[in-house]
């Protein structure tokens, strides 16, 4: 009897691990301007560099061409549309730094890369969120605009 009781607990567990609310994985669609607003709100940028998706900014000169920046975040017990700010913003300052270091003024061109998979859009970036993780990964051009 014990040993039915164990396989029957084991192969619970078994069936909750593998099951598809644990390992979600929710494809949202928000603004990059609220990101960026947040992001700058909270003085984690400073507005000297300014993003744009690809498709919605002017052109400039490529000094660095597909910088790529692939955060992840905990997303235990949060909304998807937190949780996605969260790392969005993560990776817009990881994109101001680099733009920042190469001698930039803008991220242009900017795609989301999740899985090296693009996805343009001139409003939204693309945000992976799952029950415990979230992830965003940008890619775009390091750039002088005027």
């Amino acid at each position: 009897m014990k040993a039915l009781k164990h396989a029957i607990g084991s192969g619970l567990i078994a069936a909750l691990l593998s099951s598809p609310a644990l390992a979600a994985d929710r494809t949202v669609y928000l603004p990059l301007e609220e990101a960026v607003a947040a992001a700058k709100a909270a003085g984690k940028i400073d507005g000297s560099v300014r993003f744009y998706l690809a498709g919605s900014g002017p052109k400039g000169q490529i000094l660095q061409r597909d910088s790529v920046t692939n955060k992840k975040t905990n997303a235990f017990g949060k909304s998807d549309a937190v949780a996605c700010q969260y790392v969005a913003q993560s990776a817009i300052i990881a994109l101001h730094t680099a733009a920042k270091n190469a001698g930039a003024n803008a991220v242009t061109n900017i795609v989301s890369f999740y899985k090296r998979n693009e996805y343009k859009d001139s409003a939204n970036y693309e945000c992976h969120a799952g029950n415990v993780i979230a992830g965003v990964a940008l890619k775009g051009d390091l750039s002088k605009v005027k």
